[in-house]
Formats: structure tokens, sequence, C-alpha cells
């Protein structure tokens, strides 16, 4: 994407609302992720009598559209602009709700509603694709590549607080309007994210030959997989956590996570100025350093004081991995590729979560619950090793005129 001249000028307070002002629009598609998530499985399993896996699957159809599309949506904002993007994305999540809304209505045939919901989040999970890769790079565009690093960071804090927000938000929609009350809440986040959208300047598309998406990968892959290395952490933290402190006989399961996301959010927040300073690849291994840390402390947790410092640690280690690492990967691409570098180095992280969840179940059921932290460590402590010889001897790209369209 294009430099914003008068973006490169900016600093402090007036930078950080010119990026928000756009990652606002990353925080309404995540709003509507995020209000659904709790209600769903339930709404499923006990109003409309399916079983536990088509529960499950209701929630996490969306992650593999998710997935499937992202690297479509980073092709389509370098070649369209990411604005026009972003409001293609927002009209997917606006037409998630729509289909929850029928659902709702069709409640007397089960299998009809089921269908409905599953489109819904199939059209969810490609709507969020698009408007989250496109409102990161609308904000690279407005205020120049330099503060890459902190656009990232600011549309990492506008997830989380959006999934924080959306899940009780959502249970409290369900319980006084039911699932047309919560269809209705979603229809009406993403269509004031629209109208918000809409007259916004938008940054112009790249000019030039784009890459062909095995090019861009060769470019990124590497630090995908420190990416994807790191994720783990995060993933048995997110899904076991509740699981660790119930063997071990222990309350407060909920702090521990609590734990974790401030000191993602507060991480990011302190130090918005890290990378450019620092450089990514030297914050991605400090980071490394003090997640694994975490994980182990977590792993060998005597106590749940212990097990609280090992996640607060985690999530302040794993907070800058994903911009540190993200800054370098982007910038292995010439500016018109961005947006495809972008989404197919995140992709890393879609794939590492969805692997993380059922391997490290199998691992619990065989080692017990402590030894998923202790592997978890070791594979952040494998990605520490390969961004340190990304950073001795880094790779050499090929001449971007070798790259083609597909």
């Amino acid at each position: 994407m294009p430099d914003s001249v008068s973006g490169q000028e900016l600093t402090g307070l007036r930078l950080n609302l010119r990026i928000v002002s756009v990652a606002i629009f990353n925080f309404a598609s995540y709003l509507t992720i995020g209000l659904p998530l709790a209600v769903l499985p339930g709404y499923v399993h006990d109003v409309m009598g399916f079983s536990a896996f088509w529960a499950g699957l209701v929630v996490s159809i969306q992650y593999f559209a998710t997935l499937l599309s992202r690297p479509h949506a980073g092709r389509y904002a370098d070649l369209l602009g990411p604005k026009k993007v972003v409001v293609f994305g927002l009209c997917g999540c606006f037409l998630s709700g729509v289909s929850y809304l029928l659902a709702g209505f069709g409640s007397g045939w089960p299998i009809f509603s089921l269908i409905l919901l599953c489109v819904g989040r199939l059209i969810l999970g490609v709507g969020q694709s698009f408007a989250g890769t496109g409102s990161t790079l609308w904000g690279v565009g407005m205020v120049g590549s330099l503060h890459i690093g902190r656009v990232i960071s600011w549309n990492g804090i506008v997830t989380y607080g959006a999934m924080a927000m959306g899940a009780p938000l959502g249970v409290l929609c369900y319980q006084y309007g039911g699932l047309h009350g919560l269809s209705l809440t979603i229809i009406a986040v993403a269509l004031v994210a629209i109208l918000g959208a809409l007259p916004r300047p938008a940054v112009k598309a790249g000019k030039g030959k784009p890459m062909s998406f095995r090019a861009v990968l060769g470019r990124v892959w590497l630090y995908g997989m420190a990416l994807a290395l790191a994720t783990t952490g995060f993933g048995v933290i997110a899904t076991f956590i509740t699981l660790f402190y119930d063997a071990r006989g222990w309350d407060g399961a909920a702090w521990a996570l609590t734990f974790f996301s401030v000191a993602f959010v507060g991480t990011r927040l302190l130090f918005p100025n890290g990378i450019n300073r620092l450089g990514g690849l030297n914050v991605a291994m400090l980071c490394f350093v003090i997640e694994i840390v975490g994980l182990l402390l977590v792993g060998v947790a005597a106590s749940s004081l212990v097990a609280n410092i090992g996640t607060f640690l985690a999530g302040a280690g794993f907070s800058l991995v994903f911009p540190a690492l993200g800054v370098v990967a982007v910038k292995a691409v010439p500016q018109q590729n961005q947006g495809s570098a972008l989404a197919t180095y995140t992709v890393f992280m879609d794939m590492s979560l969805g692997i993380t969840g059922p391997l490290a179940g199998l691992m619990m059921a065989y080692a017990g619950v402590s030894m998923i932290y202790l592997a978890a460590a070791g594979l952040v402590l494998v990605a520490l090793l390969l961004v340190w010889r990304l950073k001795k001897w880094p790779p050499v790209t090929e001449p971007e005129a070798a790259s083609s369209a597909e």
C-alpha cells in the first residue's frame, strides 16, 4: 500500500486517533463474532436439540471460512484498495445477522434453521477476513508504512476488546430478545459500521504487477512458522486453562484468562514504539523468552498464584509477537503486495489455533494437562531459534520480476 505522507508526520495522540478511526471497523467485525459466540452452542444443543458435535460445528465452521478466504482478502485489498474490501467484509457481517434472524423465524424446522445458522457462520468467516485484513491495510495506507507495527497492534487491541465485550453483551441480548434480538443487534452493529465506513477517505490501491500466492508465501512463510509456533502458547492457555485448574482443584481459572488478557493489551499499549526502536526480530525474540518463562511457570505451578503469574507473563510475551514479525513479513514484499503478505502471514496463526486444540487434547489424554504447557514452551523455543537464525542469516528473496500473477 502507498505511504501517506501526512501520516508519516503524525505522532502521539493524533497518530493513534487516525489509526483507531479505521481500526474501529475491525472492532465492529469482531463484535459481530463475539455477540453470538456464547449463545449459539447452547441454542443449537439445548433449544434445537442437536448433538454437541453440531453445536461445535456451527461455531468452528466460521474459522474455516476465515482461513480459506483470508489470502483472497489480501489480494483484493491490493487490487481494489482496502476500503472496498472493508465495506464488503462488513456486508458479510450484516448478512450473517440476517441469516441468524431467518434461522430464528424458522425454528419450527430445525434442519432448515441449522442450515441457515451454518450459512450465516460461513458468510461471517469470509466477512471477518475481508474486514480485518482491509482495516489493517487501510490504517497503514493512512499513516504510512513506518507505523505498520502500531497499526497491527491497535487492530489486535480492538479485536480482543470486541471479543471480550461481545460475549456477555450477546448473552444479555439473547436473554431479553431471544435469537431475534441477538440477530437484530448484530445487524445494527454491522449497518452502523458500513454507514461509518462509506464516507471515510479511501487510500489508493498499489500500482504494479501483483505477485503470485506462491511467491508471496515464499517470502513470508518463515515468519509465519515462527508465529504459528508462538501461537500454541496462546492456544493451550485459552483452551485448556480451565481444565488445568480443575485438575489441580483450584478456583479462579477465569482470573488466569483475565491476567493473560490484561498483560496482552497492556503490553501493546505501554510499548507502542518498541518495534520501531528495537526492530521486529529483536522484539520477537525478547517476547519469545518472556512467553517461554510464563508457559514453564504454568506447567510446573504448584499453586494458582504461580499459574496466574505464568499466564500473565505468557500474555505479555505473546502480545507483540504478531506485530513484530508482521512488520518484517510485510516489508519482505513490494508495497503493492503487502495485503497479500499480511493475509498469508495471518493464515499461519489461524492454522495454529485450529491445530493446537485437538493435538493438545490428545497429548493431555496421554501425558497429563501440565505437559501441554511444557510442550508449548518447547515449541516457542523452536520459534526463538528460528527467528535467531533469520536475524543471523536473512532469507534471500528472488527478484520481483520473477513473480507473476496467478
